[in-house]
């Protein structure tokens, strides 16, 4: 629905005094596509439907939570200033490397807790994750956020963006880089390979995949992130660039130290998780010799 100033308006309908935002139902979509992909996955590998869904009760509350404590951490001075508007995320504020770090924290005890293979479950959800990513970038296209520097209308002409987009990047009289769509179009492109990717048997180690998605996402977050105007900062740098900097690295890393320099090998993702016993078994039987 076009607004009066030809922009989209943010407000999808009103359920009585209640207003449902755009923003709020294409994150909810792309969480939910996230939580069905999973347990259709899942199901492939020897993992039961409902603990995905458990998991999903679990890890959504608290990415959202940690998304917006991270937001919180770096700008600071203000909240202080006004601690209440902590709570009032209607007014944006939320950071996804936040939410990635202690929906991590939040699977990885879980996954403990019902003796799921960590490595195992991250490479079901990450594919997932991205392409809830993508999707999730389109709010902050309705709601005009998150985009880039000012660049005039010809520039995104010869995108060959459709119209409603460029009209959409236009805010205030200004057109601006749509860094939504270049971050959405590289995730999508990131789902597709990690997902073909995935399915080759005899590919994949177990965590290849989880480390792939950080390696893509953070070398695409680190160019785009350049482009934003709206990034968190830590004296002159961007917090997201610095953070996706070490992500794209420290995970190129642990691939290679995993695949060439450690003993026994992970179990391939198609095996799914029958060859966990095995594994451990051979670890303990490792690890004793060493001593």
């Amino acid at each position: 629905m076009q607004s009066i100033l030809g922009s989209i308006d943010p407000i999808a309908f009103n359920l009585g005094p209640i207003e449902v935002a755009w923003y709020g139902i294409i994150i909810v979509t792309g969480m939910f596509l996230a939580v069905w992909l999973s347990i259709q996955e899942a199901d492939k590998l020897g993992i039961r439907e409902d603990f995905i869904v458990d998991l999903s009760f679990w890890i959504i509350p608290f990415g959202l939570i940690g998304a917006r404590i991270y937001y919180v951490l770096f700008e600071l001075p203000t909240y202080l200033a006004d601690p209440l508007r902590i709570f009032f995320i209607w007014e944006g504020g939320i950071a996804i490397y936040g939410g990635l770090i202690l929906g991590f924290i939040t699977m990885y005890w879980y996954s403990k807790k019902n003796d799921v293979p960590v490595w195992l479950l991250v490479d079901i959800l990450a594919p997932h994750v991205m392409i809830a990513q993508a999707i999730g970038r389109w709010g902050n296209f309705i709601n005009q956020e998150a985009h880039g520097g000012e660049v005039s209308r010809q520039f995104l002409e010869k995108l060959q963006l459709p119209n409603f987009i460029i009209e959409q990047m236009n805010i205030n009289g200004s057109y601006y880089h749509p860094t939504f769509l270049y971050e959405s179009v590289w995730n999508v492109v990131g789902f597709v390979v990690l997902m073909l990717l995935r399915a080759k048997k005899g590919l994949m180690l177990r965590g290849e995949v989880f480390l792939g998605y950080l390696a893509w996402y953070g070398l695409g977050r680190f160019f785009i992130e350049g482009m934003r105007t709206d990034s968190l900062y830590i004296g002159i740098f961007r917090v997201s660039q610095v953070f996706s900097l070490i992500l794209l690295i420290a995970s190129i890393g642990l691939i290679v130290y995993r695949r060439f320099y450690t003993y026994p090998k992970p179990a391939y993702y198609t095996q799914g998780i029958k060859p966990e016993k095995e594994f451990q078994e051979k670890k303990k039987k490792y690890e004793n010799r060493k001593k």
